[in-house]
């Protein structure tokens, strides 16, 4: 599954908008006219990329090749690594808070999509217009509710000695939902959060370098807690009409990652 499920209509609309300076751009004889990085899950079977794709390649008139490196952290890694000689056009998964890095290695070119105006004023997350919004979504610790009758009632519930060695999360070094993650402890705990994480260690049985591992461990029945996103349950009951999973909602609100897509400055097909 797509980790947010992101609607077709907003991966397509935000791809097509930066495909316009690519699309009077000379075909690349015998190889792809553009290349795209993407995190894993974008990528995967289940993911939004295979139909996506077709439709954006249909409408624009290029044809792409789409890369999988990772989890969003790792595929912005290698974009770093590249940026004096990239290897690709198109960057997809620098969210909210991934973006002051990307910016400070100055790997994207600034650019203002048309359809722009369309995305809420609440989701434009970067003022200097190097990354187009895609999707957004609210982290959650999504649960198997076949295994737990009682789930977390909040982040403090969620360190308690009944759910020692249950919960898999992501590095937030390599992860977008490991670093939102992170950053939703600090929103909730202020200055305290390192005392926060201390109390929650027992309760991680794993931390995973991207949420499409952690989240295949989770439905393989390895742990009955993950973190995810609020809309994690919809995928099941739309593509499996099951409603084994769950988000546990937490009064202390949840984090918002909005995602988006950038080009990358220097690219081999301005």
């Amino acid at each position: 599954m797509n980790r947010k499920i992101p609607t077709l209509f907003a991966a397509l609309a935000a791809l097509a908008a930066l495909a316009a300076p690519l699309a009077a751009a000379p075909k690349a004889e015998g190889g792809p006219a553009l290349v795209i990085y993407a995190y894993d899950s974008f990528v995967s079977e289940w993911g939004p990329a295979g139909k996506v794709i077709p439709r954006f390649e249909a409408a624009s008139g290029l044809k792409v090749t789409v890369i999988s490196a990772g989890d969003a952290g790792q595929v912005l890694a290698r974009a770093i690594l590249e940026k004096a000689d990239p290897q690709a056009d198109l960057i997809v998964g620098i969210d909210n808070n991934l973006l002051a890095r990307a910016l400070e290695e100055k790997i994207l070119e600034p650019y203002r999509s048309p359809n722009l105006g369309l995305v809420p004023r609440e989701l434009r997350f970067d003022p200097s217009q190097a990354v187009t919004p895609m999707d957004y979504g609210y982290f959650a610790v999504v649960y198997d509710s076949q295994k737990l009758s009682d789930p977390p009632a909040s982040l403090e519930d969620l360190a308690s000695p009944r759910f020692r060695g249950k919960l898999i999360l992501q590095d937030p070094r390599t992860s977008s939902p490991g670093l939102g993650f992170l950053l939703w402890t600090i929103a909730v705990y202020g200055e305290q959060w390192p005392r926060y994480w201390q109390r929650l260690r027992p309760s991680i049985l794993t931390v995973t370098d991207g949420w499409d591992a952690a989240y295949g461990m989770f439905t393989a029945g390895e742990a009955p807690l993950v973190l995810s996103y609020t809309t994690s349950p919809a995928y099941h009951l739309e593509y499996e009409q099951s409603e084994r999973y769950q988000a546990a909602l937490f009064p202390e609100g949840h984090y918002l990652q909005v995602e988006g897509v950038g080009l990358l400055k220097g690219a081999k097909h301005p």
